[in-house]
């Protein structure tokens, strides 16, 4: 993959020795400047309103905020930030919601550095990359649950009522409960946090 130019960076990852050897490592070519790193959702945003980065480079799974409820508070702040997410678990479900929050690349974190640097110049440049075990991934995907049964389910993970669930969706709270009830059929939990968390387990959500 061609790369040209330098990029900013923002490089987000709760574990901190990939982090550290990611900061030292992509910017060797001389092609890449990382002006930030954090080590959680609420940093990367912070990190990222301020230093405007031309590529925000996060990983998906971190306590507390994860990277896709980070990158939807930045784009809240910051539409059109291109975003590179990286993650160990490849599940179709988190493909959807990335691309539907228009994340531009998707990795596994093991790729080689040289090939994370050049899917960074790839998004940099507007150009969508995912990599090939996500495609297979969601290709294969036999998940069903409707969109709607599905965020239901990653809003009850979330720890939030149903009450809150209505708010938050725009539903009302009696819609909310049909969803969860066919959601927990087809899942075959006994509540609605049991149906939630086996989504999840089976790649779902």
């Amino acid at each position: 993959m061609d790369v040209a130019g330098d990029v900013r960076i923002v490089l987000v990852d709760d574990e901190r020795l990939l982090r550290e050897a990611l900061a030292s490592l992509l910017p060797l070519d001389g092609t890449i400047e990382v002006v930030a790193q954090a080590e959680n959702g609420a940093d990367a945003v912070t990190a990222t309103i301020e230093h405007r980065p031309d590529v925000l480079v996060i990983d998906l799974e971190m306590a507390e905020m994860n990277g896709l409820e980070a990158v939807e508070r930045i784009l809240a702040e910051r539409p059109g930030q291109p975003v590179l997410m990286l993650t160990r678990h490849a599940r179709p479900g988190v493909l959807r919601r990335a691309l539907k929050l228009g994340i531009m690349g998707f990795m596994g974190k093991g790729a080689d550095p040289e090939e994370i640097a050049g899917v960074i110049h790839a998004v940099h440049a507007g150009r969508r990359w995912i990599a090939h075990e996500v495609l297979e991934a969601a290709i294969a995907d036999d998940s069903p649950l409707t969109e709607r049964e599905a965020d239901v389910l990653r809003e009850t993970r979330e720890g939030y009522s149903v009450r809150d669930i209505a708010r938050r969706m725009h539903l009302a709270p009696g819609t909310v409960r049909n969803y969860l009830s066919t959601a927990m059929q087809k899942t075959g939990g006994t509540t609605r946090h049991d149906a939630a968390r086996m989504a999840r387990d089976r790649g779902w959500l």
